[in-house]
This record gives structure tokens, sequence and C-alpha cells, in this order.
């Protein structure tokens, strides 16, 4: 009998306890219920709320016109990069192969007509911006040294190398126009940009040449002393201590 007994207070204990939570839960989705109407409640008195102050309020307003206006924009822009932008530019990346074909060729004028439809075409793309650079490069193959100045001026261009060349090559066309102050300034300019044993004594050796031309031999002695101490191999090759010792001697005069 006791064996019984416990039996029974076991199993009413069990729906007890089950009772328990069936009424733990409806509680919870009472107060979920309510919860969920205060918000909805709350959101329709925010919402008319900011009707009220948009019909009343003209800064409000204007503001709101704003906002939205940016919106529009900034969404116009990222879909135009999306789908119009990003895949115009992966076109625009083997562009110029035709133009440099030509170049490698010799054949400049077939070049130079290739690379100005492509530059047209894709002008802000990044094929653009390198065919660009070598119409500017066959400028001066012609002697079309403004030209050349022109297209180097406008160009935009992601290799770091290729952009230091490309002031060079704008210091170039300025001291074949022997337009050295602009030129020297230009040359110093590059070797600033990027420090590398190619570039920077080159245009250190041709600054020097443009101040010689300027007959500021102080500057000129200053270029071809750092080669002489920095770029060693590049010393060897142009026998810079000649170099020091023309612009050294004349500035002692």
């Amino acid at each position: 009998m006791k064996r019984n007994k416990l039996i029974v207070f076991n199993h009413f204990d069990v729906l007890k306890t089950t009772e328990k939570n069936t009424i733990g839960r409806m509680k919870k989705k009472t107060i979920f219920a309510t919860l969920l109407k205060l918000e909805i409640m709350l959101e329709n008195f925010y919402f008319q709320e900011l009707k009220r102050r948009f019909d009343s309020n003209k800064n409000f307003r204007l503001g709101t016109y704003i906002a939205g206006g940016l919106i529009v924009l900034v969404l116009g822009i990222l879909v135009y990069r999306q789908f119009m932008w990003k895949p115009a530019n992966e076109k625009s990346k083997d562009s110029w192969w035709i133009g440099l074909n030509y170049a490698q060729k010799d054949s400049t004028d077939q070049a130079i007509d290739a690379l100005r439809g492509q530059v047209k075409k894709f002008d802000g793309k990044v094929g653009g911006e390198d065919a660009q650079y070598l119409l500017a490069r066959q400028y001066m193959a012609k002697g079309e040294f403004k030209k050349a100045l022109s297209e180097l001026e406008g160009v935009d261009l992601n290799d770091t190398y290729v952009s230091v060349m490309a002031v060079g090559l704008q210091a170039d066309c300025h001291s074949e126009l022997e337009h050295y102050d602009e030129a020297a300034e230009l040359y110093m300019e590059a070797t600033e940009m990027e420090n590398n044993d190619l570039t920077t004594p080159m245009y250190l050796f041709k600054a020097g040449l443009c101040y010689e031309k300027l007959k500021d031999f102080e500057k000129a002695t200053e270029c071809y002393t750092r080669i002489k101490d920095d770029y060693s191999a590049f010393a060897g090759q142009k026998s810079i201590e000649k170099y020091i010792a023309r612009s050294s001697n004349k500035t002692k005069k």
C-alpha cells in the first residue's frame, strides 16, 4: 500500500509541475503580447509625431528632403559602380594592347591613333589611364612634347612605379622644351615619390644637369654627391666623380 501511495503522489506532483509550466508559458505569452502591442503603439506614435513635424515644420521638411536625396544619391553611385563602372573598368584593362603592339613595331602614328581612341573610350578607367600614359610616350617619340605634357598631366595611375615615371616624363618634356626650372622641380619631386636604386639616382642625375643649365652649380653638386653617397652602382655607371668635379669647380668661381 505504501508503494502505491507513493506512485499516486509522484504522479500528482508531475501534474502539478506541468500545470505550473503551462501557467508560466501563458504568462510569458501574455507579457510578450503586451510588449508587442506597446511597441506597435510607440511606432504609431512616433510615425504620427514625424508626420506632424513634417507637416508643420519647414526646416524639418527641408532636412527630410535633403536626407532622402543623399540616400538616393549614394544608392545611385553604388548601383553605378557595381553594374556599370566595374564591368567597363575590367574591359578597359586589355584595351591598350593594340596600341602597344604598334609602338613596339615603331609604328608611332598607328599607335597614336589606336591609343587616342582607347583614352577617349575608357577615360577614368584603369585601362584608359594606362593608354593615356602610353599615348604620351608616343607623342614624345615624335618630338611633340607639349601634347605629351597635356596627356601626362591628366593621367592617374595606380602603379607606384609607373606614377613616378609619369612625373619623370613630364620633367623630360620640360627639359626638351628648355623649361629647366620646371624640369628640375619635377625631377626632384620624382626622387621623393619612391626611393629605389633605379629611378631615384636617374632623376637626381637629370636634376643635376638641369641645375647646371640654370647655373645653380651648388644644387647640381648636391644632386651628384647624393648619387655618389647613396647609389654607388649608378654612380659607377655615370662616372659621377667628373660631374661633381665640374659643378663644384664652377661653384668656387
